[in-house]
């Protein structure tokens, strides 16, 4: 159950941060972005910042903020490779 939660979780997460940013993918890239973004907040900004995580099952404000926080940096990183190419 919780997988399915982390996955649909994950998809608004990654949806809501494309909307910010600007990107465009699809629903499984969204899905990816906000889980895998979700997963570095979890590492990398909650000792930071504190809050909770969304990896370990805490559906609180915070987790949703630091998650969306790290989705939107993985997003905006993304999308500067892609420039780089072009």
């Amino acid at each position: 159950m919780n997988l399915i939660i982390l996955l649909v979780v994950g998809g608004l997460i990654g949806w809501v941060a494309s909307m910010l940013v600007g990107g465009s993918g699809g629903i499984l890239m969204n899905v990816v972005v906000g889980i895998v973004g979700a997963l570095l907040a979890g590492f990398l900004l909650n000792p930071l910042i504190g809050g909770g995580n969304i990896m370990s099952g805490d559906l609180s404000l915070s987790a949703i903020a630091v998650s969306l926080l790290g989705s939107v940096i993985l997003l905006v990183v993304l999308n500067l490779f892609r420039r780089r190419s072009i």
